[in-house]
């Protein structure tokens, strides 16, 4: 945990905030260990980043007076649409996402998904927000991803994926007949990343006419969580 994150409702009128749950509890008193008066790195949800002084300190409860007075990072101008993975991938998907600056994120159905995948309870609204901030927290941000789910591939593709991607790249990764890795740049990018195996030839063909170029990451097949942050870092200024 790099920055301790706040909703804009738990920040009093008087810019004070009150930790009493135990996840970032436990964090201050294992890791952190702040002595009163100390000042710790601080951010609002969606906002902005500061400094917040620590005021009072216990087993139970932590005091802070916070003062927010820097922008939070940019997110990456990237959206990333991904066939349900693994659900043990998940969690550690979810936290990279989101420590990398992907700004949004439609979780697809695909014929290599498994139907059972859906279910695992890292996808409740919940378990989502929990890894997103585990993410900010490493990358020390405060921009939480947007996440949408689709659980048909074809009505989503073809009715709903040309208003939702960018206007810029649209790419998906795919290791047979496609370019090479563009170079990186900062362009608007949408990225599809299939699940273990790749998305079939038909999804693909579905993809491309929806403007989405096939390229390749090399030789070597990856998982699907390797795949994502070694795209990202290829095709996008970081």
């Amino acid at each position: 945990m790099n920055i301790l994150l706040f909703n804009a409702d738990e920040i009093s009128n008087k810019g004070f905030v009150l930790i009493k749950d135990p996840r970032r509890q436990t964090h201050l008193h294992k890791v952190i260990k702040p002595a009163i008066g100390d000042h710790l790195r601080v951010g609002q949800i969606n906002g902005t980043i500061g400094f917040g002084k620590v005021m009072f300190h216990n087993d139970m409860e932590t005091q802070l007076q916070v003062v927010f007075d820097q922008p939070s990072p940019t997110p990456l101008a990237l959206k990333l649409l991904l066939a349900v993975p693994r659900p043990k991938m998940m969690r550690r998907i979810l936290q990279t996402c989101a420590t990398l600056g992907v700004s949004e994120i439609t979780l697809l159905n695909s014929a290599k998904v498994e139907k059972s995948y859906w279910q695992t309870p890292f996808l409740q609204p919940q378990k989502i927000h929990e890894n997103l901030l585990l993410g900010l927290e490493q990358a020390g941000t405060t921009q939480l991803p947007l996440v949408h789910k689709a659980h048909l591939f074809k009505p989503f593709v073809e009715d709903q994926l040309d208003l939702w991607a960018d206007s810029g790249r649209r790419l998906v990764a795919h290791p047979r007949n496609a370019q090479h890795c563009p170079n990186a740049n900062h362009l608007a990018t949408t990225l599809a990343i299939g699940p273990e195996g790749g998305f079939t030839d038909y999804e693909v063909d579905m993809l491309t006419q929806q403007g989405f170029t096939p390229f390749s990451l090399g030789p070597r097949i990856m998982r699907v969580e390797t795949a994502i942050p070694v795209a990202i870092s290829r095709l996008c200024a970081l």
